[in-house]
C-alpha cells in the first residue's frame, strides 16, 4: 500500500507546471505538420479516453493507482520528447507527439480527483495550486527568456528554437518523474 506525502508531491506539481509553462509555447510549432481533422478525431478519442477512465474510478481512486498512472503519464511525456529529438518534424513525429499528449490528457481530470482526495485538506490543496500556478508563471517567464535568449544569439528559427527547448523539458521531466518517486511512500497493512 502507499501513501502520498504532501511536501513532495506539491514539489512534484510545481515542476510539473514549471515543464508546462516551458513547453506550452512550442506546441504550435511542434503541431504544424497536423491537419486540423487530426484535431477533431484526436478530441473525440480523448473524450472517449476519459469517459472509460471515469468509469474505473471506484477503483483506481487511491494512493497505488494514483503512483502508477502519474508515472505513466509522466514516462509518456519523456518517451515522445526523446523521439522528437531522434525525428524532429515530420508528420509522423507530429503525430506521435499529439498522440502522448492526448494519452497525458486522457488522465487529467482523474488526476485532479485524485490529488484533491489524496490531500484532503483546504491548506494542501491551497498549498498546491498556489505551486501549481507559480511553477506555471515561473515556466512561461523562462520560456520567454530563452527564446529571446536564443534570438540573441541568431538563433531564430521556429524549429531550431523548439529542438534546442527540448533539452531543458527533458532535464526537468527527469527531475519530474524522480519527484514522482519521492512523492509516494509504501506503508505495512
Amino acid at each position: 500500500m502507499l501513501t502520498l506525502i504532501p511536501s513532495n508531491f506539491i514539489t512534484y506539481k510545481f515542476f510539473n507546471s514549471l515543464f508546462l509553462g516551458l513547453s506550452v509555447g512550442a506546441i504550435f510549432t511542434l503541431y504544424s505538420p497536423l491537419k486540423p481533422s487530426i484535431y477533431s478525431l484526436g478530441g473525440i478519442l480523448l473524450a472517449v479516453g476519459m469517459l472509460i477512465v471515469a468509469r474505473f474510478y471506484k477503483q483506481i481512486l487511491n494512493a497505488l493507482w494514483f503512483f502508477r498512472i502519474s508515472l505513466l503519464v509522466e514516462m509518456t511525456l519523456l518517451l515522445a520528447m526523446l523521439y522528437f529529438l531522434w525525428h524532429p518534424y515530420t508528420y509522423q513525429t507530429a503525430l506521435i507527439i499529439y498522440t502522448g499528449y492526448q494519452i497525458t490528457f486522457v488522465f487529467g481530470s482523474y488526476l485532479v480527483r485524485a490529488e484533491t482526495l489524496l490531500l484532503k485538506t483546504d491548506t494542501l490543496l491551497t498549498k498546491l495550486d498556489t505551486a501549481k500556478q507559480i511553477g506555471y508563471l515561473i515556466g512561461m517567464a523562462l520560456s520567454y527568456l530563452f527564446y529571446k535568449i536564443l534570438n540573441y544569439y541568431n538563433i531564430e528559427d521556429h524549429k531550431e528554437q523548439v529542438y534546442d527547448l527540448h533539452f531543458l523539458l527533458i532535464a526537468i521531466e527527469i527531475i519530474v518523474i524522480g519527484l514522482v518517486f519521492k512523492s509516494f511512500k509504501k506503508i505495512e497493512n
